[in-house]
């Protein structure tokens, strides 16, 4: 059992689209922290250093040497989602820049949970494209995880863009890009799953998953006028969602096992 846990990544381990009442996001790496307490027999620490809006670089250069400097028993890494968004793009690129990162923190003797984020593809505008390059990646991706895995046992991958269920509509937020607090609590019980260690009923996973698909709904003019324009604005300026923003939870933190974050 980990008993010492940090998230590095963008939005999707930030926790962006579960939202709290009081306006903060929580997340699947927040739920996978509670579950690691609840499963526990001791303490459990847990920080998390995802920030919305980082490409691949900054994640696996700044975020995993905070990380790596912690050293946790357990490092979850997921990125390129914002890369694969950008008009150009090298797959091969961010396919060894995360092997690189899965390496270092393997040397560092840290076991690594190696996630790749859900596909939003089905309901979103321009996600050909961004299917296209979610499955050359994943076809990168998960080629490495294989000889990795066959040399050792020190990483853990959880193909989440393989999780057909998990495109249907009902798992996203109204800006078809972020996971809602459905689609959270379904990242966190995969994970946990591959973890071996119990997934609270009280997320009910298993009931949402049971209720009839949403299925494809094309975007409305409203959708394009307060999320599309606004993200392509940002594109244009070379702004990010994440600037001026900073690590919700630094520091290793002992977490409470009945805490909502």
């Amino acid at each position: 059992m980990y008993t010492s846990y940090v998230a590095i990544g963008d939005s999707f381990t930030e926790g962006v689209g579960d939202v709290l009442p009081d306006g903060r996001v929580r997340g699947w790496a927040d739920l996978v922290a509670v579950g690691l307490v609840a499963a526990a027999e001791e303490p459990v620490r847990y920080a998390n250093l995802a920030i919305r809006g980082r490409k691949l670089g900054p994640i696996v250069g700044e975020q995993l040497d905070a990380a790596i400097a912690m050293s946790p028993q357990l490092l979850s890494i997921n990125g390129g989602g914002n890369d694969i968004m950008r008009p150009r793009v090298s797959v091969d690129d961010i396919a060894e820049k995360t092997a690189r990162a899965v390496g270092k923190a393997v040397d560092a003797g840290i076991h690594v949970l190696l996630l790749s984020g859900a596909n939003p593809s089905d309901n979103l505008p321009g996600g050909r494209a961004v299917q296209r390059r979610g499955d050359e990646l994943a076809v990168r991706v998960r080629a490495f995880v294989r000889d990795v895995t066959a040399a050792q046992s020190a990483v853990t991958f959880v193909d989440n863009f393989a999780d057909a269920g998990l495109r249907d509509l009902r798992y996203w937020s109204l800006d078809r890009l972020h996971l809602n607090s459905f689609g959270h609590a379904r990242v966190a019980s995969n994970v946990l799953m591959a973890l071996d260690v119990p997934v609270p009923g009280a997320w009910r996973v298993d009931e949402v998953a049971a209720e009839p698909p949403l299925g494809r709904r094309a975007p409305s003019l409203a959708y394009y006028r307060e999320y599309v324009l606004p993200w392509i604005g940002r594109r244009l300026t070379g702004r990010s969602s994440g600037d001026g923003r900073s690590a919700k939870l630094p520091e290793l933190t002992p977490i409470d096992p009945d805490i909502v974050f």
